[in-house]
C-alpha cells in the first residue's frame, strides 16, 4: 500500500508510516536515553533524533552512547562484513551497571515487542498457554517488569491481529495499567505506556480507565479493519485521524541517510 506524498517526495509506503508513528513517541522527551528495539523502531528513533528531538541520546547497543549527527549518505545498518554497524562518533562510555541507573530514575524510553498485548497495556513475550506447560516458549521475561516500572515504555508490534491484540495476556511480562495500580506507588512512580504502534494505526491509554484507545489509523487502514484485528473492545474516539505524513526531509532521512538499504520493509510490506 503506498499513498500519495503531500510533499511531493514520492508515494509513502505503509513501513514509512510506521517509522514516522514511531519517531512521533519520542516528541517531548528531550534530554532522554531513546532504547528502540526493532528495525522501525530504531529508524523511527533516529528520525526523531536527527528532527525535532535532537537531545535524545542513543546507544551503539553495546557500551557506548553515540553522536547525533549522521554524515550524509550514511547507512547506520550496513552489514559490509556480515555484522551491523554504527558509523558514528562515541559520546560517552556506558558500561552494563551503569545503564541500570540511568533506567532505574526514569531517563529511558524503550520500545519493545510484544507476542502478547491487553486492553490495559499489559504485555508478554515469555510463552503462549499455561506458564507451567506452555504451548510455545518465546523470548522469556527480558527486563520487561523492570521496564515498565521505571520508565516510559511503548510498543511495536508489526502485525496486527486478535492473537497479538488479546483481551487476557498469557503471562504478563510487561506492567499494563490495571497491575501498576494495584502494585501501588512503587510501580506508577515513573510508570507510563506512551504509545502501541502497529502496522495498522497507532494507540494510547489516554482515557479515564486507562483502556487502549485508537489514536490514528495508517492511511489505507479502516476503523473497522482494525476493530476486527483486535480481540479486546478498543476505545474509539468520535474523530480518528490518519496518521501523519512524513515530511519531505523526513523521507529524505529515511531513504537517503538512516536506512538506505530499506530494512523497513522488511517488517512491514507495502
Amino acid at each position: 500500500m503506498t499513498v500519495a506524498d503531500a510533499a511531493g517526495a514520492g508515494a509513502v509506503t505503509r513501513a514509512e508510516f510506521c517509522v514516522v508513528a514511531m519517531a512521533e513517541c519520542f516528541r517531548g522527551d528531550g534530554e532522554m536515553l531513546c532504547n528502540p528495539i526493532g528495525t522501525i523502531s530504531m529508524i523511527g528513533g533516529r528520525l526523531a533524533r536527527e528532527t525535532f528531538e535532537p537531545d535524545l541520546v542513543m546507544t551503539d547497543g553495546f557500551a557506548t552512547f553515540t553522536q547525533s549527527t549522521l554524515p550524509p549518505g550514511t547507512n547506520p545498518y550496513s552489514s559490509r562484513d556480515g555484522r551491523l554497524h554504527l558509523d558514528e562518533v562515541v559520546e560517552a562510555w556506558n558500561p552494563y551497571s551503569q545503564m541500570f541507573t540511568t533506567l532505574w530514575n526514569g531517563k529511558r524510553h524503550v520500545v519493545m515487542g510484544g507476542s502478547q498485548i491487553d486492553k490495559y497495556g499489559n504485555q508478554n513475550f515469555a510463552c503462549i498457554g499455561d506458564y507451567n506447560k506452555p504451548k510455545a516458549q518465546l523470548l522469556g521475561f527480558r527486563g520487561a517488569p523492570g521496564n515498565t516500572i521505571n520508565h516510559v515504555t511503548s510498543y511495536w508490534i508489526p502485525n496486527h491481529s486478535p492473537k497479538v491484540f488479546v483481551e487476557k495476556v498469557d503471562v504478563v511480562c510487561g506492567v499494563g495499567y490495571d497491575r501498576a495500580r494495584e502494585l501501588g506507588p512503587v510501580a506508577s512512580r515513573f510508570h507510563e505506556i506512551r504509545r502501541v504502534v502497529s502496522n495498522l494505526g497507532t494507540f494510547d491509554f489516554d482515557t479515564p480507565d486507562n483502556r487502549m484507545r485508537v489514536r490514528t489509523t495508517h492511511p489505507g487502514v479502516s476503523l473497522d479493519e482494525i476493530v476486527e484485528a483486535t480481540g479486546f473492545e478498543l476505545a474509539i474516539p468520535d474523530d480518528v485521524p490518519d496518521s501523519r505524513l512524513p515530511t519531505a526531509e523526513e523521507l529524505h532521512l529515511i531513504r537517503e541517510v538512516i536506512d538506505p538499504d530499506n530494512l523497513r520493509s522488511t517488517e512491514v510490506k507495502g
